[in-house]
C-alpha cells in the first residue's frame, strides 16, 4: 500500500500538468451573421399637369397656307398662292370648369407663291405678305386636352397696292378651330385650321386664305 501511494501521487501531478498546459477549450456555438435588408426604393412619380388653363400665354405657329383669288362670275380665271405662313401669338384664357374662354392676338408672315399648275388669266394685283388677327377662343376643358373654336377680325398686308383699289391692305375676318395639349403646366402643343376671308374692295373679286398648321405656347 505504501508503495502505491507515490505512484498515485505522481499520476495526479502528471494529469494536473497536462491540464494546466492545454487547458479546457469551451465549445462556442457560431452565431450566423444576417445581412441587413436593403432599404425599399421609393419612386416618386412626376406631378401631372393640373389641367387648369387659366392664365396668360405666348407662343408661335407655323402653317401651310393657300390663298385664292377668284372672280365671282368664274369667267376671268383664278390664282392660288401656296406656301409657308408663320408667326407669333399671345392671349389669355380663363378656365370656368368645363368651359374655357379667352382672347388672342396673332401675326403671321407669309411666303406664298403662285401655284405652277394654275393658269392665271387676270392680274391678282399683289402678293400676301402678312396677316394680323384679333379674336376670341372658346373651348372645352378635357383636362390636359383643350378642343376649341376661334374667330374674329383679320387684316391682310399686301406687297403692293391692289390693282383696282389702290390699297395695300384688306380687312376681313377669320374662323376655325383646333386642339391644344398640355405637355406640362407651362408648355402646350397644338394643331389648328383657320379660314380667312378678305374684302379687297375690287368689284367681283373674292379672296380667301386657308391655313393648316401647328402651334406651341408657354403659359405664365
Amino acid at each position: 500500500m505504501t508503495k502505491l501511494l507515490p505512484l498515485f501521487a505522481a499520476a495526479l501531478v502528471a494529469s494536473a500538468g497536462a491540464a494546466a498546459a492545454g487547458g479546457f477549450v469551451p465549445v462556442v456555438a457560431e452565431t450566423p451573421v444576417t445581412a441587413p435588408a436593403p432599404a425599399p426604393v421609393v419612386i416618386t412619380p412626376q406631378a401631372a399637369p393640373s389641367g387648369d388653363w387659366t392664365g396668360l400665354y405666348l407662343g408661335g405657329q407655323l402653317s401651310f397656307g393657300q390663298l385664292g383669288y377668284e372672280r365671282d362670275d368664274g369667267d376671268a380665271g383664278e390664282a392660288d398662292l401656296d406656301g409657308a405662313v408663320g408667326g407669333l401669338h399671345a392671349g389669355y384664357l380663363r378656365d370656368f370648369g368645363r368651359i374655357v374662354a379667352g382672347a388672342e392676338v396673332a401675326y403671321d408672315w407669309a411666303d406664298l407663291k403662285v401655284d405652277d399648275e394654275d393658269e392665271v388669266t387676270f392680274d391678282a394685283g399683289a402678293d400676301l405678305e402678312g396677316i394680323a388677327r384679333a379674336g376670341l377662343r372658346l373651348g372645352y376643358d378635357g383636362g390636359r386636352v383643350l378642343p376649341y373654336a376661334t374667330g374674329g377680325y383679320a387684316r391682310a398686308n399686301l406687297s403692293e397696292e391692289l390693282a383696282g383699289s389702290g390699297e395695300d391692305s384688306a380687312d376681313g375676318y377669320y374662323f376655325g378651330g383646333g386642339v391644344e395639349y398640355a405637355v406640362t403646366d407651362r408648355f402646350s402643343l397644338g394643331g389648328e385650321v383657320l379660314r380667312h376671308e378678305f374684302d379687297l374692295d375690287v368689284d367681283g373679286l373674292d379672296t380667301g386664305l386657308t391655313t393648316v398648321g401647328v402651334r406651341a405656347a408657354y403659359r405664365f
